[in-house]
Formats: structure tokens, C-alpha cells, sequence
């Protein structure tokens, strides 16, 4: 059974070697044939030149040059379209999805799944990332209606027809996992060990994680029914305070109106019209850059000897 290997890479010139080497001895021990796209996705440094020579020691290793970053999802995306494997593996670059618990994941797929994905007890990563791991994770769930007992993570392996669907997305904002949810629910999680860096800091700012969050809008409808719903609450809550002052004024008609309360409500309710009016705006913004066929990825050349 082929395995494809997909890895984006984003400066991991140092590490990408030990990547593959270590992966591809994991598949060899196990009786998988393989082969590895990897993906440069707009690094500067020599990381590039590292696959390049990967590819040359190796016809089964593919290399991607993106022209400019574009994002750890969409340089999967454009690893994805070169895979020609029966199973699809997603790694990182990092060695902490680690060569040696790639193939607890393959075997596990044994028992028919679509999709399993690696879960782990314990991130070796900051705080305040797995903090932002644990409240996207949620949030995910309660926007997209994914499974409530199904961890997701970059970490995994799923079937050629589930790729297949993948690939059809032609949207220029890509979110991986709602891709791979939306395509099935046979899905299951397999518990591997999560381990340290291996160099370097994680490629992720804090603007690049709120920036992929967002990518739930193009996903579910819930933040524009959240906002109808609360803007019809706040209408209800108007109607029954105005009629409570009418009759509080009815009964005293010395009763001084209120400037403080009065505006504090304004401010209240003009900042929610703006916060839902920017909701739609991204919904409108993101229509529009994809009718304008704003690219996934651009690609400045590829190397495949298969």
C-alpha cells in the first residue's frame, strides 16, 4: 500500500532531513511503500534547497516551492493535489507529530476508518498556545457541528476518496480539518505521544492563529444566526423596556429621564449593529475574493522525478 506523506514546510531547512529519514524508515520497517511531498512554503532560508536535495537522493520524495507564504493549510493544500497514494499522511516539519508515531496512526486505519487523527495528553508547547488549542478546538465544535468526542490536529491520516473531496475546494481560505469533516464521519482518534521541538519556534503569531480561526466562517452559518438571534433578543428587551418607562411615566409624571442609562443603551446597541455589520462584511469580503478567484498557493516550480 503506497503512503503519501504530506509536510509543509516554513524554515526548517535543518530539520527536514531528519524528517524524512526517520519517517521513511518507520514506513519501510513497517512494509508501506511511500513517497513524501514536500511543500516550501515561502521560506527564505535554505529550506528549498534542502528538499531539493532530498529529491535528488530519493526519486519517491516530491518538492513544492511556493512563491510567497500562504499559510500552513494551503501549502497542504497544494501538497495534496501531487499525492498519488492510497492513504494520505499530514505531518509537521518540527518533529513533534514524530516519525515514530506515524505508524500507529496507519495501522489503525485497519478497521476501515476515513480519517483517524493523533491526540495526545500532553503539548509540549506554551500556554497560551494550548489555551488557544483548547478554545479554537471548541469553538470549532459548537460552529461546525463536529463530533464532540473527536480531537482534531494536523497530525493525521485519512483515504484517497476523502482527498479526492478535499482537493475539489477551489475557496482561497482553507481550513484542512473542516475539509476532512465535512467529507465523512468515520472518523476516530489514536492516542501518540506529543513531543518537544526539535529546533526553532513555532511559525505562528498570534495574528496567524486568529487569522486561520476565522476560517470557520467558511464553514458554518452560526455567527450570522447568533447575530440575528441576539439582535432580535435585544429588540425584544427594547420593546418591553420602552413600555415598562411608558408606564413608569404614566404613573409618575415627574419621573426625570434617564441620559446615563439612555446612552449607556446606544453605545450598547450601535457597538453590537457594528460587531454583526463586520461579521457580514467578512462574509460578503470572503464571497468576493473567491468569485474573484483570489489563488490557494502560487507555485514557482516543482520537483517530482516519480
Amino acid at each position: 500500500m503506497l503512503v503519501s506523506v504530506v509536510i509543509p514546510c516554513y524554515y526548517s531547512e535543518k530539520m527536514i532531513g531528519t524528517v524524512v529519514d526517520q519517517t521513511r524508515a518507520e514506513l519501510v520497517k513497517a512494509g508501506y511503500e511511500y513517497e513524501f511531498i514536500l511543500v516550501n512554503d515561502g521560506s527564505t532560508d535554505g529550506t528549498f534547497a534542502a528538499i531539493e536535495q532530498l529529491c535528488a537522493a530519493d526519486d519517491h520524495v516530491v518538492g513544492i516551492n511556493c512563491a510567497k507564504n500562504s499559510g500552513q493549510h494551503n501549502a497542504i493544500m497544494a501538497g495534496l493535489r501531487k499525492t498519488e497514494g492510497d492513504l494520505i499522511l499530514l505531518m509537521d516539519d518540527d518533529m513533534q507529530t514524530h516519525p515514530s508515531q506515524c505508524v500507529k496512526l496507519l495501522d489503525a486505519m485497519e478497521d476501515g476508518s476515513d480519517i483517524v487523527f493523533a491526540c495526545w495528553d500532553e503539548h509540549k508547547e506554551a500556554w497560551w498556545r494550548e489555551l488557544g488549542s483548547k478554545f479554537t478546538i471548541w469553538s470549532m465544535r459548537v460552529l461546525t457541528d463536529r463530533p464532540k468526542e473527536i480531537y482534531s490536529s494536523n497530525f493525521a491520516v485519512f483515504r484517497r476518496h476523502i482527498r479526492d473531496e478535499v482537493v475539489r475546494y477551489q475557496g482561497p481560505y482553507v481550513y484542512i480539518q473542516g475539509l476532512l469533516f465535512r467529507a465523512t464521519a468515520n472518523i476516530k482518534n489514536v492516542k501518540v505521544e506529543h513531543y518537544e521541538r526539535a529546533q526553532g519556534t513555532s511559525g505562528y503569531s498570534l495574528k496567524s492563529l486568529i487569522r486561520l480561526w476565522s476560517t470557520v466562517l467558511n464553514f458554518s452559518m452560526a455567527p450570522l444566526r447568533v447575530a440575528a438571534v441576539v439582535g432580535a433578543a435585544l429588540g425584544v428587551i427594547g420593546l418591553v423596556s420602552a413600555l415598562i418607562v411608558f408606564i413608569m411615566r404614566l404613573a409618575d409624571p415627574g419621573m426625570q429621564a434617564g441620559w446615563p442609562s439612555l446612552m449607556a443603551t446606544m453605545l450598547t446597541c450601535s457597538g453590537l449593529i457594528i460587531l454583526f455589520l463586520g461579521i457580514i462584511g467578512e462574509y460578503l469580503g470572503r464571497m468576493f475574493m473567491t468569485i474573484n478567484n483570489a489563488p490557494q498557493y502560487v507555485l514557482k516550480e516543482t520537483i517530482d522525478n516519480r
